[in-house]
């Protein structure tokens, strides 16, 4: 797992808080925040994921098999 997987489901995690929160207490605004957080988290991990199996399939490419 790197850093980008990390943070990025961390931020999904602080947004659903947000989100939560903002339905709870009815700020749409806080609302709102933690969708986009969440977005911002997903998009994070997923790029770490990518980067993730890129360097899985490096390493497959170069061990003999």
């Amino acid at each position: 797992m790197n850093d980008d997987q990390v943070k990025g489901r961390a931020e999904q995690v602080k947004g659903k808080i947000n989100e939560v929160a903002g339905k709870v207490t009815g700020n749409k605004s806080t609302e709102l925040k933690g969708d986009a957080q969440q977005i911002a988290g997903r998009t994070q991990a997923n790029y770490g994921d990518a980067k993730e199996d890129l360097k899985d399939n490096l390493r497959d490419d170069r061990d003999p098999v």
